[in-house]
């Protein structure tokens, strides 16, 4: 049977020391560039493989980094992920990733198995920032985090939207566009605090607009009878013109329940989505939403945690309204006079059904 080569035999080929490949494989010292490309022959030649569980046992960690998202279904947290990955790789880490598909219990858990496999540091979205279980026993425990997307409460790292301020972007978008009442669709509060603070915002830029108050609609991350929630949303709120859906995600499926509905996106009913996912341009009308740039903040995330673990100078996130901008699409449709009656936006009369 052949044995594998050793870490010892490396050193011989290379001609060096244990000290000197162990340094070079970890990159954690200096070396010349002519001993790492001896190295690097050395370790080819021999098909050497640096073992993870002794490297783990001398420092009792891996060079394992944790990520841990909401959701690999929405593809703002997919881009986020090649971000970091392609950071951490360069590094010499890898990654394990844990979904939690916007369960609290879930987020616990994977916080506490990643703990248990003693990774290095861990990238985090959680739902709720300021109540995260999870996130306080990575802080008691001194390990190496960063938060991705949630507002981080103060001493807490995090690369992440304004969610506030382009929410408010979203209300100036109706409100150009003459709409006054519109809804907000969401993600259950108590499991994305990124909805509500996204709601919230928007409710402020409605406000200093003179705008109404915006109506509310919480769905399950399922969207479960998504089409049937959404008809008797607008039969109790006939007013209504336009929709504001807290993510991109969110935003596609409202207009296809729409068309379910045999309802006209925009001409019956404007949608304004939030993150920017490619596939929002290709679809028909173009999806207008606020745009992100998750790859860009995945990077930061990892960036930040690699900085922890190496005890560097940690990166400056992007100022706050350097996080998003909005981009127009065919979703949004200016009301004309056709639908006004004396200066009143009346495009659903309280006995009209709209979905029939």
């Amino acid at each position: 049977m052949h044995q594998s080569a050793t870490i010892k035999d490396v050193a011989i080929k290379a001609g060096c020391g244990v000290a000197t490949v162990s340094r070079v494989l970890n990159n954690t010292g200096s070396a010349s560039p002519e001993m790492r490309k001896r190295v690097a022959a050395a370790v080819k030649e021999l098909d050497f493989q640096f073992s993870e569980v002794g490297r783990s046992l001398q420092s009792s960690t891996t060079r394992t980094i944790g990520f841990v998202v909401p959701s690999i279904a929405n593809p703002v947290y997919a881009d986020a992920l090649q971000g970091a990955q392609e950071v951490l790789n360069l590094s010499g880490y890898q990654m394990l990733l844990i979904s939690t598909n916007y369960s609290p219990e879930n987020e616990l858990s994977a916080i506490r198995t990643l703990i248990s496999k003693q990774v290095a540091g861990i990238v985090l979205t959680v739902s709720d920032a300021e109540r995260s279980e999870g996130l306080s026993i990575i802080r008691d425990r001194g390990l190496p985090h960063c938060l991705l997307y949630n507002n981080a409460p103060a001493n807490y790292e995090s690369w992440s939207v304004d969610d506030k301020a382009a929410a408010e972007r979203v209300a100036q978008a109706f409100s150009e566009n003459l709409h006054n009442q519109t809804g907000f669709l969401a993600l259950n509060f108590s499991k994305s605090d990124r909805a509500r603070q996204r709601y919230e915002g928007y409710c402020a830029g409605c406000k200093t607009r003179g705008m109404k108050k915006p109506k509310l609609l919480e769905i399950s991350e399922n969207f479960e009878d998504l089409t049937l929630k959404l008809k008797q949303f607008l039969i109790e709120n006939p007013s209504i013109t336009g929709i504001f859906a807290s993510n991109d995600f969110l935003a596609l499926a409202i207009i296809r329940s729409a068309r379910k509905l045999a309802l006209n996106v925009p001409r019956d009913l404007s949608i304004i989505g939030f993150d920017g996912i490619d596939v929002g341009s290709m679809v028909e009308p173009t999806l207008a939403t606020i745009v992100t740039e998750p790859k860009m903040l995945g990077a930061g995330a990892g960036k930040t945690v690699l900085s922890f673990i190496n005890k560097t100078d940690v990166p400056k996130p992007p100022y706050a309204h350097q996080t998003f901008s909005f981009r127009a699409g065919g979703s949004l449709a200016h009301l004309g006079a056709e639908s006004s009656d004396d200066g009143k936006i009346t495009p659903f009369p309280s006995s009209f059904d709209p979905t029939k």
